[in-house]
């Protein structure tokens, strides 16, 4: 069984403070990530994880996902890139040296958008690490961009377009929230298209700099993808409690957070 894993840049990193990377829960992650593989030896796993108060920063500074067409903005998506890539390291060495066989795959190597649109993307490498039993480790990044010259491909985006090809069972994305929550703090226990117009109050956004749409576009990307994948698991919530993406992993009996379905 194929699993997807995002973990976000609110949970890695402080995004209310440029480049500030929580180590230390980091670490915690890796190791139940860990655990969790090795009580699982047959689960296949793909990790992604956000750009945080690294990329999501420098992108707001240089105007990247709005695209990029002057010399002064290219340098600016050259930055962006720079300091994905930095936080990438950080995350590949932690997961590293929890003995997890993670190899990073740099999305903007192979990556093209239109529009804004993520529409391809090199395949044969992730699809070779898992066959394998290695651990494609992925992230929000820099794309060029057929319309707007540049762009940023958002950890949702890169998740989504591999998910068609590559058909997960389980989207586990854990972020700081509990999951999708409404004005008075409760969790939003199943998203689903019906139910979706409800939560126009609903779906704003954690404090920080995010230039990839917030909660509500990484609750609409993961309805479409509900769409496309009939029978996969998508679920929202905490990696901030510690243990949660260990059981999250285990998988049957997880009802923690939020459930995006199809119908």
């Amino acid at each position: 069984m194929l699993t997807f894993l995002k973990l976000g840049g609110s949970l890695i990193t402080d995004k209310s403070r440029e480049a500030t990377f929580h180590a230390d829960v980091m670490a915690r992650l890796a190791g139940e990530i860990a655990t969790a593989c090795a009580a699982r030896p047959a689960m296949r796993l793909l990790i992604g994880h956000g750009s945080g108060s690294f990329g999501h920063f420098a992108a707001a500074r240089h105007g990247t996902a709005e695209g990029v067409r002057s010399p002064e903005a290219w340098r600016g998506f050259a930055e962006v890139g720079a300091v994905a890539a930095r936080l990438n390291r950080l995350v590949t060495g932690a997961l590293h040296a929890a003995g997890l066989p993670v190899i990073s795959v740099q999305p903007s190597a192979s990556g093209r958008c239109v529009d804004g649109r993520l529409v391809s993307m090199a395949l044969e490498p992730v699809q070779a690490a898992l066959a394998h039993g290695l651990i494609p480790l992925v992230y929000g990044d820099v794309c060029l961009d057929d319309v707007r010259g540049g762009t940023i491909a958002s950890t949702e985006a890169i998740m989504f377009f591999l998910a068609r090809h590559l058909q997960p069972a389980r989207v586990l994305l854990a972020g700081l929230d509990a999951g999708v929550l409404t004005p008075e703090g409760e969790v939003v226990s199943r998203i689903d298209a019906a139910t979706l117009p409800d939560l126009d109050g609903v779906l704003g956004g954690r404090a920080g700099v995010d230039v990839t749409g917030g909660m509500r576009r990484k609750v609409l990307d993961m309805l479409d993808l509900a769409g496309a994948l009939p029978g996969v698991e998508i679920r929202i919530f905490s990696g901030a409690v510690p243990g949660a993406v260990q059981r999250a992993l285990a998988g049957e009996g997880f009802t923690e957070g939020t459930l995006i379905a199809d119908s």
